[in-house]
């Protein structure tokens, strides 16, 4: 698969993210669901930039999760088993809640 570009990030982003890996996490980031499309990709916006090697991998191992799995997560409250993603989950359900994220699917 191609790297996307910055152009692919489309105009809802400000900014594409500056180096390789971010941008491959960010275009992982659309889903076939509208609702983890905004989460994910809001998050990724303003916490790629500066996250950790192990941010991120845990942040990929997110998005390697069916979306009916990440539906739960994110937005049905069902934390995961694994502390280092359920951790995760609760700083993008943060950053929903916070304003920062899109309230319309925060619960």
């Amino acid at each position: 698969m191609d790297e996307p570009t910055p152009a692919a990030y489309g105009p809802a982003t400000s900014a594409a993210p500056a180096d390789a890996q971010a941008r491959r996490l960010y275009w992982n980031c659309r889903r076939g669901m509208k609702e983890l499309d905004v989460l994910l990709e809001r998050f990724a916006q303003q916490v790629l930039p500066s996250a950790s090697d192990e941010e991120r991998v845990t942040f990929a191992h997110l998005l390697a999760l069916p979306d009916p799995v990440l539906a739960q997560y994110l937005l049905g409250g069902s934390p995961p088993p694994e502390a280092a993603l359920a951790r995760l989950v609760d700083r993008i359900r943060g950053l929903c809640r916070s304003g920062s994220g899109s309230g319309v699917f925060c619960r």
